[in-house]
């Protein structure tokens, strides 16, 4: 498994879950449940992982859908520094 990206943002996860998923790509959000852990603070992010495989397929899909949306939320996509 390969890390997508990460973020405190659930509502983007769930997007980009639904949105994966819906293409057929296998997604698995890490560090979820962690908010039971650090006292619902939001401080631990939550990774979406991906097949190495279809990582590179993931990423031109949430792009794709970022541009059509014209949707303003930064992603930092952990294969770039």
């Amino acid at each position: 498994m390969k890390e997508l990206f990460r973020t405190n943002d659930p509502v983007l996860v769930s997007w980009a879950e639904a949105l994966l998923a819906g293409e057929g790509v296998g997604v698995f959000v890490m560090d979820s449940h962690m908010s039971v852990l650090e006292g619902s603070a939001n401080a631990i992010p939550r990774r979406l992982m991906v097949v190495d495989e279809d990582f590179g397929r993931a990423r031109a899909l949430i792009d794709a859908a970022r541009a059509e949306l014209d949707l303003a939320a930064e992603i930092r996509w952990q294969d770039t520094p």
